[in-house]
C-alpha cells in the first residue's frame, strides 16, 4: 500500500496552500473525508481528527456567524496534531483566526476554486485507488476488445508468446510476468505492470523486448480492469475438459470471484486467436447472448421432440 501525504494532494489536485506549510508531509491514513459540521456548534466527542477536513460553504457560514471566542475554540479544535490537512471549497476567503491556528498546529490549509461535491467526489477516488488492497500474481494481462484478459499458467506454458501474438493482432499488452493488481470498491480489480517491466515482454530465446518500442503506443495500456481469466495447461490426456461451455468456473482474487475458462495447450493449436474468441464470447455473455445455453436448449427440445414421436407411434 502506497504512502499517502498532503503533498501528494497538492501535486495532483488544482489546490493552493494558505498556511499550516509546515505540515504539507503529514500521512494521511485513511481514504475518508470528514465535513466538520457539527464540530462547528463545539460537539467534539467523536471528531474524526485523523481525516482529510473539507470545509464548505454551509461549514464556513456557520463559522462566521459565531463570536470571536468561539471561532478561536472551533479552530484550535479542529486541528490537531494528527489531523493531515484542512481543505477549503469554492475558493471561500478564509478567516485569519483558522490561518494562525492552522500554523500554529503545522495542519495544512489547502483551498479548491471546485465546488464542495466535485472536491469530495475526486479526493476521495484518488484515495480509495491509494489505499485499495493489492496483490501480484504471476501472469500476463491483455486488453483484448476492451476486455481485460488475465492469461495465468506455469511458467513456461507459452503465455508471453501468445501475448506477443495478441498485440500482431492489434490488441493491447499492459503487464507481462508480473501483474500488480488492485481491488478497487468490491467487485472491481485493476491490474497495471511494475514500473521496471512496464511495456516490457519476455520472449524465450529472444530477451526483452520493447512492445511500446516495436508496435507503438497504441499496442500498451498502464492499466486495465480485470474482467476474465484464461488459464493455460499443457494438454492431459486423462483429464475431461468442457467442450460446451456450460460450466462456469471461477477463480477468487482477493475479495472478488472472476469468470475462469482452461484451455489446454498442445502443438497445432492457436492460443491467440482462441483466447480472442474467448473474449469476444465474454463479451456477448454480459449482452445475454449465450451459445452454450442456446445449444443445450436446442438439443433438449429435440430430445423431446423424439420422446413425443416414440410416444405417437
Amino acid at each position: 500500500m502506497d504512502k499517502v501525504r498532503t503533498e501528494d494532494l497538492l501535486k495532483n489536485f488544482t489546490l493552493e496552500l494558505i498556511a499550516g506549510k509546515d505540515g504539507i508531509h503529514r500521512e494521511i491514513i485513511t481514504s475518508d473525508i470528514h465535513r466538520p459540521g457539527i464540530e462547528m456548534t463545539g460537539y467534539f466527542k467523536f471528531y474524526p481528527a485523523e481525516r482529510v477536513q473539507l470545509i464548505g460553504k454551509t461549514e464556513m457560514a456557520y463559522f462566521l456567524d459565531l463570536t470571536e471566542e468561539e471561532k478561536y475554540d472551533r479552530a484550535n479544535r479542529l486541528c490537531t496534531d494528527i489531523t493531515p490537512g484542512i481543505v477549503i471549497s469554492r475558493g471561500m476567503d478564509i478567516p485569519d483566526i483558522l490561518k494562525e491556528a492552522a500554523d500554529d498546529a503545522g495542519v495544512p490549509i489547502l483551498q479548491s476554486p471546485r465546488k464542495t461535491t466535485r472536491v469530495i467526489s475526486r479526493l476521495t477516488n484518488y484515495l480509495e485507488a491509494k489505499f485499495a488492497p493489492s496483490t501480484a500474481l504471476h501472469g500476463v494481462l491483455v486488453d483484448i476488445y476492451g476486455v481485460g484478459v488475465l492469461i495465468t499458467g506455469q511458467s513456461g506454458v507459452g503465455k508471453s508468446e501468445t501475448a506477443l501474438e495478441l498485440v500482431k493482432r492489434g490488441h493491447r499488452l499492459v503487464a507481462d510476468d508480473s501483474v500488480e493488481i488492485r481491488q478497487e470498491e468490491y467487485d472491481t480489480l485493476v491490474g497495471n505492470a511494475p514500473e521496471l517491466i512496464e511495456h516490457l515482454l519476455e520472449i524465450r530465446g529472444l530477451g526483452i523486448i520493447n512492445v511500446m518500442t516495436l508496435f507503438g503506443a497504441g499496442s500498451v495500456r498502464n492499466y486495465k480492469k480485470i474482467s476474465l481469466i484464461i488459464n493455460l495447461e499443457l494438454w492431459d490426456e486423462k483429464k475431461q475438459y468442457d467442450r460446451l461451455g456450460i460450466d462456469d468456473d471461477t477463480m477468487k482474487i482477493m475479495d472478488v470471484c472472476l469468470p475462469r475458462a482452461t484451455i489446454p495447450v498442445r502443438p497445432g493449436r492457436n492460443l491467440a486467436v482462441i483466447i480472442e474468441v474467448a473474449a469476444m464470447n465474454f463479451r456477448l455473455k454480459r449482452m445475454g447472448v449465450n451459445a452454450a445455453e442456446e445449444f443445450s436448449e436446442r438439443l433438449t427440445a429435440m430430445i423431446e421432440q423424439q420422446k413425443e414421436d416414440i410416444d405417437k407411434e
